[in-house]
């Protein structure tokens, strides 16, 4: 039976925390890369606050990690609703054929 280590979580006083309102996400061979940005109105720069490389497992750890710290906030704070992506922005309006013979 294999036991757990426990670790001694270290905050350096010189650590500078970053805002991010948006991530994106890329993938080499081996790495998962998030590259954490910083959108501003009126600016069409985004810009990379941080960039953080995760192995494949790691990176799945930390998705199932994220996941439950969501739920743990929604069932707090009630669900976060998310504004419509590009996408949705983009074809939301469009029907097909086939809606309209449904009407």
């Amino acid at each position: 039976m294999s036991q757990q280590r426990k670790l001694k979580l270290e905050i350096p006083a010189n650590l500078s925390a970053v805002y991010s309102n948006g991530v994106i996400v890329s993938q080499t061979n081996n790495e998962i890369v998030f590259d954490f940005i910083q959108i501003l109105p009126n600016d069409p720069r985004a810009r990379i606050q941080s960039r953080v490389i995760m192995t494949p497992a790691g990176a799945k750890s930390f998705l199932r990690a994220l996941e439950q710290q969501v739920e743990n906030y929604e069932s707090k704070h009630g669900e976060i609703t998310l504004p419509p992506t590009l996408a949705d922005q983009l074809f939301s309006n469009i029907r097909s054929e086939e809606d309209d013979e449904h009407e």
